[in-house]
């Protein structure tokens, strides 16, 4: 059946994740950490002890919070060569451990006709699993082309942490590797949309693209450099919409604006200087 737009407000049922030391490693690498220099990000890279414990990437909880998507399966059927990633936001409420469980519950929270297609918005909770302590927060829309024009709510629309008209305080580019797709989809999304060529083609995109997911952790990474000293513990939140596909081998500039104590807004600029990460807006403390 196609999209129900009475699905709004149906939760999965809650699912665990557990994670490792090495499942960190793997994430960290997948969205470029030590590309630029192998000993830069250490402490994300290798599990090293004494003074230089390893620390996780606060965006690894994108990949620890899938469980909660359990929820999309209530939403109708939709060819899944048409969705691509719109908005993502997280929250933590902590650094997140090297390794542990969370037990995640999604809700949907939205479902907007944009004539031309679908947005899905879920949120998700994740708590550890053995002392029900909040871990992060996730919160993710969808935009499936081809299921919209029922007549519904077509949703928020308008310019949203637009940047100041003035230089940004930090510029950082990250360049991506040509196989970055290969690496990144094994921590977990393994859509054939960033992998196989005929399903791209299916999806109307003449070679696989970068997950969204992946810019989303390259920038994280600048965020959490630029504005919080490399620390995970002084990072608050960041969400940001995915405006325009990325290949791998594209670099990524990430430009960074404080507009307040505690909160910066940005945007991420592919190798042509198009705008593919945009409406970005992070907190963050000390």
């Amino acid at each position: 059946m196609p999209i129900d737009p009475d699905a709004v407000g149906t939760k999965g049922e809650p699912s665990e994740h557990a994670w490792t030391s090495k499942d960190c490693l793997l994430y960290a690498l997948g969205v470029g950490a030590g590309s630029e220099d192998p000993l830069d990000e250490l402490a994300f890279t290798t599990e090293n002890t004494g003074d230089h414990p390893q620390q996780v990437l606060p965006t690894m909880a994108v990949v620890l919070a899938t469980g909660g998507f359990n929820a999309m399966g209530r939403i109708g059927s939709f060819n899944p060569a048409m969705l691509v990633h719109g908005e993502q936001a997280i929250e933590l409420h902590g650094p997140i451990p090297t390794e542990g469980r969370v037990s995640t519950v999604g809700e949907i929270t939205a479902i907007w006709d944009k004539g031309k297609g679908a947005v899905i918005e879920t949120r998700s909770e994740s708590t550890d699993a053995a002392t029900g302590e909040p871990r992060f927060t996730t919160v993710s829309s969808a935009f499936v082309r081809g299921e919209g024009g029922w007549g519904g709510d077509r949703g928020p629309s308008g310019p949203r942490h637009v940047a100041p008209e003035r230089e940004p305080d930090h510029v950082v580019t990250y360049a991506t590797r040509p196989d970055q797709a290969l690496l990144y989809r094994l921590s977990g999304d393994r859509n054939p949309l960033h992998s196989d060529p005929a399903f791209a083609a299916m999806g109307g995109f003449p070679r696989p693209i970068l997950h969204g997911l992946c810019t989303y952790g390259f920038t994280g990474r600048a965020l959490l450099h630029s504005l919080c000293g490399g620390d995970p513990a002084r990072f608050g939140s960041m969400e940001g919409r995915f405006s325009s596909p990325v290949f791998p081998g594209e670099a990524l500039t990430v430009r960074i604006w404080i507009t307040e104590g505690g909160e910066a807004v940005f945007h991420t600029l592919g190798g042509d200087g198009r705008v593919v990460l945009d409406a970005g807006r992070c907190t963050f403390s000390g």
